[in-house]
């Protein structure tokens, strides 16, 4: 395998560092921890598996994993055949891990810290999902979350990954982040604003991603996060929490936005310190009461997370001038509900109260109960899950609610062996010795739903979506 090309650092960057250096830390170990390759690590999804049967799963594969102190899901990895891509693996593609640096666990962690689960969260830039993901998990699927991602073409990645991961409380929506306070004032009682910043912190995985570095650069994505969080505070209702986090280590886009934001709204704000989030948090603990990550602390990415409470409420933002427009949804009775949660039983598809259905033409949505009270104030993209399309003989099960919803029950399940579900990802036909005894049924693969299909004979007709067919070699475990 060839050796990565070095980190580029320019000197005014390391100059810079040098300056906010701890006095315990040494820039010679910094600048050789950012030259060395990155860690793997993933997140094991609870949605999906608990943590004890994951690595019963894997004990017998080539995978030494390592906990990671601060995300009890969390582990690095290695393997002895890297030259098999992790995301290859029968696990991943079926959503029971989420490939995710480690660093970028922290920043969850510590909105999750001290404190009940949230009810309605937001996520202010969401893309590629990782931390969406994670804040689903530590809800168990419940409650809302609002996904937000700026850039178009993320916003598809960032619904491919929840989908796979059976995430089924979020909306998405697709707006520059300093729309929110005004729009959704007061209205999260829990806010991550991970947000775009210079990305000091990931040259171990990028070795290029200072080649634009510049201190002009820096200043100006600096004060795009001061109206971010100034924002994001607005919309997080009084007694909530706020993690402002980034994967930059200078403290233009750290400490001075947090303490911009101190200044404006002095006794609305208070931080809470994050020394006691894990063992060896006070490592990278400021003075302030911040987690600042520099690479060589755990042998991670550069990151900075800082807590912060919300102690009252503060004169609210003017309202938008935009028009929402009309809302294309319309509920569903009580009667109708009900008769479509027992065609889904009967199917295998199963929720709780927390889901309500809306439909819009034929379609059938599942959509987070806490989101209900946000529609007409801001345009989703999507909510929720598409349960079905209706048909003059019964529905059409979609494949993300057959990945969330699915039931374990063996009736409604037919398990695949490891060759017929590398088929399955290839989207081929399924000739299995025995076929189904059911006409329609929930193809399995370690007993995780991989999607919905029919039987025409001895044929299982491959219903997976056709942005989902993976080529080249999978790695399944016979």
């Amino acid at each position: 395998m060839a050796k990565p090309a070095p980190a580029f650092l320019p000197p005014a960057f390391l100059d810079a560092t040098r300056a906010i250096m701890p006095d315990h830390l040494s820039m010679d170990d910094f600048i050789a921890a950012c030259q060395r390759p990155l860690r793997r690590s993933l997140r094991v999804n609870t949605l999906k598996i608990g943590v004890t049967d994951f690595l019963a799963q894997v004990k017998d594969y080539d995978w030494r994993l390592e906990p990671i102190p601060w995300c009890a899901e969390g582990f690095w990895i290695e393997r002895d055949d890297e030259a098999l891509r992790l995301g290859s693996a029968a696990e991943h593609l079926s959503g029971l891990f989420y490939i995710q640096e480690a660093s970028s666990m922290l920043p969850v962690s510590a909105l999750f810290a001290y404190q009940d689960t949230p009810h309605r969260v937001l996520d202010v830039a969401a893309a590629p999902g990782s931390k969406t993901t994670q804040i689903a998990a530590l809800m168990g699927n419940r409650g809302g979350i609002v996904a937000n991602e700026y850039s178009a073409s993320r916003v598809k990645v960032l619904h491919a990954n929840i989908s796979r991961c059976g995430v089924k409380n979020v909306a998405l929506t697709h707006f520059d982040g300093r729309v929110f306070g005004a729009a959704l004032p007061e209205s999260f009682d829990a806010i991550l604003l991970d947000a775009p910043c210079s990305g000091e912190g990931v040259v171990r995985k990028d070795p290029d991603a200072m080649s634009n570095w510049s201190a002009e650069s820096v200043a100006s994505i600096a004060a795009t996060q001061r109206e971010l969080i100034d924002s994001a505070f607005h919309a997080l209702a009084p007694g909530g929490v706020m993690v402002y986090s980034t994967c930059t280590l200078n403290a233009q886009e750290n400490q001075q936005v947090i303490n911009a934001l101190l200044a404006t709204y002095g006794d609305a704000v208070s931080i809470e310190p994050l020394g006691e989030l894990f063992p060896g948090a006070e490592q990278a603990l400021t003075a302030e009461g911040f987690l600042h990550v520099f690479p060589q602390i755990y042998d991670s990415e550069g990151f900075f997370v800082a807590r912060l409470r919300k102690n009252h409420a503060v004169p609210r933002l003017a309202k938008p001038s935009y028009q929402v427009g009309k809302f294309p949804f319309t509920p569903l009775s009580a009667k109708e509900t009900a008769q479509i949660a027992q065609a889904a039983a009967a199917s295998g598809l199963m929720w709780d109260e927390t889901g309500k259905l809306w439909a819009r033409d034929k379609e059938i949505w599942l959509f987070p109960a806490e989101l209900e009270a946000l529609i007409g104030k801001v345009r989703f993209s999507r909510i929720g899950l598409k349960l079905a399309e209706r048909f003059p003989k019964g529905f059409r099960w979609q494949h993300e609610a057959v990945i969330a919803l699915a039931a374990g029950d063996s009736k409604h399940t037919f398990e695949l062996d490891a060759e017929l579900a590398q088929e399955w990802f290839h989207g081929r036909d399924l000739y299995p010795q025995q076929p189904p005894q059911r006409d329609e049924c929930i193809v399995t693969y370690q007993q995780q739903p991989l999607g919905i299909a029919k039987r025409i004979g001895s044929r299982i007709k491959n219903n997976l979506p056709r942005e989902l067919v993976r080529d080249g070699t999978l790695d399944f475990h016979q």
